[in-house]
């Protein structure tokens, strides 16, 4: 995939940018809080999923603005097309002319890979943050699995208001019984689609870090479910067990203990856990390496390369692993924020833009 144009109307402190970005690399620089970020978030948003820096869509509008406008020009599915997205109390999308129903219409027509600061969350944080990247991930390549999802959900806070209602008065056990077999069988197709997902990025994130390390660390992980071979049925079992077993905790708790929400993917490096021994250039390697690892997958799935879209990165990397990086990334479109853009300008092709004060110039 490649974005042949963008552009940002009232969007964070965008009151109007547009540029045509280069096929390969776009430098995007400026001094802290001119508005390189937003222009990267700005394309993201177009994946169809919330941004990765706020919920609220009052917060992605331009102050004393009552809407925020974003239009993109892209190449994918060997065919040019286009898309806006007007963000006022919901997210509108028009997709090549036609208005869309939700955003999510997006998911397996545009294709993005965001890493920015609070992309080592994945590693520092705790297991949501682990399990939001295999959720968005998956269903960028798989949009049935955000159906399924979605689906579970609904189950889960289902079944939770059924332990509050069980926690008020008695009911029989047969009563929650039938909650308890559809959330195995939806939970069972969440895992088994995690399980054969990570097998993948496991070998492909294993191999960037060590490029990344040039050979010196082992990167490694697990879904903590399960580290074998395993059918959807055999998930289903061991899971209707799980939820069984957890449900006198669950009308204590009010709250349903087992199941895919509450799983987490094991990180090591060199064998220990990289959330606790891991420094932190470590942890920031091997979120990189999650994050290149995924965009590798999507490439082989859908046989387009997504647009990997680098906030902040580079600056905190040794020259070493910048240029591991550069290289990894030769021939995708790569989106690429800093201050000082000094090394990063000796790449003999791309482009370069400056940002200030929300506005964005392309330099020569």
């Amino acid at each position: 995939m490649i974005i042949k144009y963008h552009s940002a109307k009232n969007f964070r402190n965008l009151d109007f940018v547009e540029f045509e970005p280069h096929p390969e690399m776009n430098i995007i620089y400026g001094e802290n809080g001119q508005g390189k970020t937003n222009i990267i978030e700005s394309i993201w948003l177009l994946t169809g999923f919330y941004s990765f820096r706020a919920r609220k869509n009052s917060q992605l509008i331009e102050q004393g603005k009552d809407e925020a406008e974003i239009y993109n020009r892209f190449y994918s599915h060997m065919r040019e097309q286009n898309a806006v997205m007007k963000i006022n109390k919901k997210k509108e999308i028009t997709l090549n002319g036609i208005k869309e129903e939700s955003p999510r219409v997006m998911m397996g027509k545009y294709y993005a890979v965001v890493f920015s600061p609070a992309t080592l969350g994945i590693v520092q944080d705790g297991p949501g943050e682990r399990r939001k990247l295999i959720d968005i991930a998956l269903s960028l390549i798989k949009p049935n699995y955000a159906v399924i999802m979605s689906r579970y959900l609904r189950v889960l806070d289902q079944r939770n208001a059924l332990l509050k209602k069980m926690g008020e008065r008695s009911f029989e056990n047969d009563y929650i019984a039938p909650w308890d077999a559809e959330l195995a069988n939806l939970g069972a197709k969440i895992i088994k689609y995690r399980l054969d997902y990570i097998e993948q990025l496991s070998a492909l994130s294993g191999e960037i870090y060590k490029g990344i390390s040039s050979g010196r660390e082992e990167f490694t992980f697990y879904y903590d479910f399960s580290k074998e071979n395993i059918s959807e049925k055999e998930i289903k079992e061991k899971l209707i067990a799980d939820i069984e077993k957890s449900r006198e905790a669950d009308l204590k708790r009010l709250y349903t203990n087992a199941g895919p929400h509450t799983h987490d993917l094991v990180l090591n490096l060199n064998g220990r856990d990289a959330r606790v021994f891991g420094s932190q250039g470590q942890q920031r390697s091997c979120a990189l390496a999650l994050k290149l690892g995924e965009a590798s997958i999507i490439e082989t799935v859908t046989s387009e390369s997504p647009v990997v879209l680098l906030d902040d990165v580079m600056s905190e990397l040794d020259e070493g692993r910048q240029t591991f990086i550069l290289n990894y990334l030769d021939n995708w479109q790569v989106f690429i924020t800093c201050c000082d853009p000094s090394q990063l300008l000796r790449s003999k092709k791309g482009k370069a833009f400056e940002v200030t004060d929300g506005r964005i110039k392309e330099m020569e």
